[in-house]
């Protein structure tokens, strides 16, 4: 047979890079009260090593508006904050999980930013106070985002008990605890209110 000649060294990196078993965790945004920012679903207890992409991530500056308004990343991810605004922005964060000033910069500039911890980033601009976003930062790649009363899907899942945490910025964090299957999917309704 032809595909029992794969070295020792093929079979390992494909084990590591493919889940033998994989499940999904699938659900609905239900938000008990009226909320127009975006919702971010994820798992946080499964560990790494989870290399970050390399290329970076964008978080553009455009009509006076951070976009998207909500990132979520793997830690390690460089993130770019290019201006595309004909005006100066300072893109900055005083968060626990990442402080840094960018400084004032100008249009078609672009400055990056590496986020090495887990946690949630607000970001601000000095100059137009009402410009604001959020960087989630994640220990690994299993989340979305979704908006309420959408559905959300998180492919790929290891087997086993896991914490789904959905995340907005202002109902706070909610839990579940959920039993993700070798195949197949698992229900996880993240139900926020106020």
């Amino acid at each position: 047979m032809r595909f029992a000649r794969l070295s020792a060294f093929t079979v390992a990196v494909l084990a590591a890079v493919l889940p033998l078993s994989a499940g999904t965790v699938e659900g609905t945004v239900n938000a008990q009260a009226a909320v127009d920012k975006p919702f971010v679903i994820f798992i946080d207890d499964i560990e790494g090593p989870f290399p970050p992409p390399a290329r970076p991530a964008v978080m553009d500056q455009k009509g006076l508006r951070f976009t998207p308004h909500v990132l979520p990343i793997v830690a390690g991810t460089m993130v770019a904050f290019p201006n595309n605004d004909p005006l100066l922005h300072n893109v900055f964060s005083i968060s626990e999980a990442k402080r840094f000033n960018l400084g004032l910069y100008g249009n078609r500039t672009a400055r990056s930013v590496r986020f090495d911890k887990a946690g949630v980033v607000q970001l601000q601009c000095n100059v137009h106070q009402e410009m604001s976003a959020y960087i989630v930062v994640l220990k690994n790649p299993y989340f979305t985002v979704a908006a309420a009363g959408q559905r959300f899907r998180i492919a790929n899942v290891p087997p086993g008990r896991h914490r789904v945490r959905c995340w907005q910025e202002e109902l706070g964090t909610k839990d579940v605890t959920v039993e993700v299957p070798e195949r197949g999917s698992v229900k996880a309704d993240c139900a926020m209110g106020r």
